[in-house]
């Protein structure tokens, strides 16, 4: 391997692009991407570039970068002197918890004389950990080199860092790695787990960072000047997530500090033409949810995959971001992110019939859109005159204050930021009260509650006495729901003008509203100011 001067020690940078950045597109690059981002990485001075994985399982669909397999790799032009990496995930390679030598002689079936693949790096938790290392001396015996990357080691204690630094001193690998998995660390965290490793290997030392707070690139650098030469990035960032540090970022501080000819025009129009197009396709890269899951300890994916799911909104991601702070998020399941979206306690329950208010009369929806402050006077002289039931949502007071009846709220985050407000405003508050989380209960301590219990089920709408179904908590879907539970007579909504077209917002509310109106047995709804929504029909408030 080659070795680098870089800030007075040796150094080795690793460019894992296309290997990290797969879980956002199925690891299905181009050939003619990969081979163009091989010529950019030799010649800014990249050592390594770890191409792929070579995953196990085939189950469902995923590019050739899921498996970099010698033959694919030949068929590639690697520019002379670039080294190429994979990575195995330990589990991989473990079977009824011991190692499948089967498994590792399938997935490398040619030793390193022949393989166009010179280092393996296996991901590894700590329980795995002792049973891979005899997977890295069948490696090396293969002429392979070795790397082990350690996950989650921000929440590991002294004494398990130093029981598996002391095991990885006793055999042949090239660099021991640990990766911030949840991109919760900070420079004086990586300070302290250099030291813990040091107790045990004395080795050369790698790290891999995640971006959630901002903080990948200023921790790989602490960690060089704590001695760490083996150094992860990306291009543009991209990987799971928020993705990483920054390769084009680590070369721009590394140029005044390496001896070596470095040319980053290739790079840069790679990231012009190629990857600044899948950024803004897909989207990684940290921001404020990001941001908190670093905080907390979550894994990154549960806010990949709410982001790129248009059932999650901004209240529902928050929602589940607090879920999983109390509950634990730091392994990835789909069940229980599907489990943490179910914001409200236990079955749907309730213990106030709306029919008390709403049986045979008009009811008013107000929303926050801007027809209902354009249309205002209007809407006041209508209300003075046919006295609806007028319904407002939230907080907001699209007429004057004495004439809402009542407020409308069911989210538990919009609630929690709400509480203040709600406690001062006159009016009872519909709200699935019975399946709020105490602490939120103790907010809203001393306001009066309709206590309206709300479950939810994709595509669904049901009315009871005491508590509804909905497709979605949208505080909308949930005062529709009520005034069908309270057997209005009919049902005024204004203030739903619709979002900017391309809003995936628009499509939310129209699905909703048309799953609503699929549910049968309802009152005439209608809007009574302007509004885009296919499937809302519209009267003038000026004509009633």
């Amino acid at each position: 391997m080659t070795q680098l001067a870089f800030a007075n020690h040796k150094a080795v940078l690793l460019d894992c692009t296309l290997r990290d950045g797969g879980y956002y597109n199925d690891w299905d690059f181009s050939p003619d991407l990969i081979n163009d981002y091989l010529e950019a990485m030799q010649a800014a001075g990249i050592d390594v570039v770890e191409l792929g994985f070579r995953f196990w399982s085939n189950e469902g669909f995923k590019g050739a970068c899921a498996f970099t397999k010698d033959e694919f790799l030949r068929d590639l032009q690697i520019p002379f002197g670039l080294q190429i990496a994979v990575m195995v995930n330990a589990a991989d390679v473990i079977v009824n918890g011991n190692l499948s030598l089967e498994r590792l002689e399938k997935l490398f079936p040619e030793s390193a004389t022949t393989s166009p693949v010179s280092l393996v790096r296996f991901a590894c938790h700590f329980k795995d950990f002792h049973i891979v290392l005899s997977a890295a001396e069948w490696l090396v015996s293969n002429g392979y080199q070795v790397a082990m990357n350690l996950m989650q080691i921000a929440d590991r204690t002294k004494e398990e860092i130093t029981q598996v630094a002391q095991a990885a001193a006793h055999h042949p690998l090239t660099a021991l790695y640990f990766a911030d998995s949840m991109g919760s660390m900070r420079p004086a965290d990586t300070s302290r787990i250099i030291s813990w490793v040091r107790t045990g290997w004395s080795g050369p030392l790698g790290i891999h960072t995640h971006d959630n707070m901002g903080l990948a690139l200023q921790n790989t650098l602490h960690a060089h000047e704590e001695g760490v030469t083996w150094l992860d990035a990306t291009v543009t960032g991209m990987g799971r997530g928020p993705g990483n540090a920054r390769m084009e970022d680590l070369l721009i501080e590394a140029a005044t500090r390496r001896n070596r000819v470095t040319n980053l025009v290739p790079l840069m129009t790679l990231i012009r033409r190629r990857f600044n197009p899948m950024k803004a396709h897909y989207g990684w890269g940290t921001n404020p949810y990001y941001y908190l899951a670093g905080k907390h300890g979550i894994h990154p994916t549960y806010i990949q995959e709410m982001l790129k799911d248009s059932r999650y909104g901004d209240e529902d991601i928050l929602a589940v971001i607090d879920h999983l702070r109390e509950e634990g998020g730091k392994k990835f399941s789909f069940n229980t992110l599907d489990g943490a979206r179910r914001f409200y306690r236990g079955e749907p329950r309730g213990t106030w019939a709306p029919s008390r208010l709403m049986e045979g009369r008009e009811i008013m929806i107000l929303g926050t859109g801007p027809g209902a402050a354009a249309h205002r006077p209007a809407l006041e002289t209508y209300i003075r005159h046919a006295r609806p039931l007028v319904l407002a949502l939230n907080t907001q007071s699209a007429v004057a204050e004495d004439l809402i009846d009542v407020r409308v709220a069911c989210h538990p985050v919009r609630l929690l930021a709400d509480a203040e407000r709600h406690a001062q405003l006159p009016q009872p508050l519909i709200t699935p009260a019975s399946m709020l989380p105490e602490r939120l209960l103790a907010k809203l301590a001393g306001k009066e509650l309709l206590d309206f219990g709300l479950g939810l089920a994709s595509g669904q709408f049901a009315f009871h006495k005491t508590y509804c179904i909905t497709p979605t908590a949208l505080v909308l879907a949930y005062a529709l729901a009520a005034s069908s539970s309270g057997g209005a007579a009919r049902i005024c909504m204004a203030g739903f003008d619709g979002y900017p077209a391309g809003d995936p917002r628009n499509t939310e509310i129209e699905t909703m509203l048309e799953s609503f109106t699929r549910a049968g047995d309802l009152p005439e709804f209608f809007s009574v100011t302007p509004t885009s929504y296919k499937g809302l029909p519209v009267r003038s408030i000026y004509g009633l």
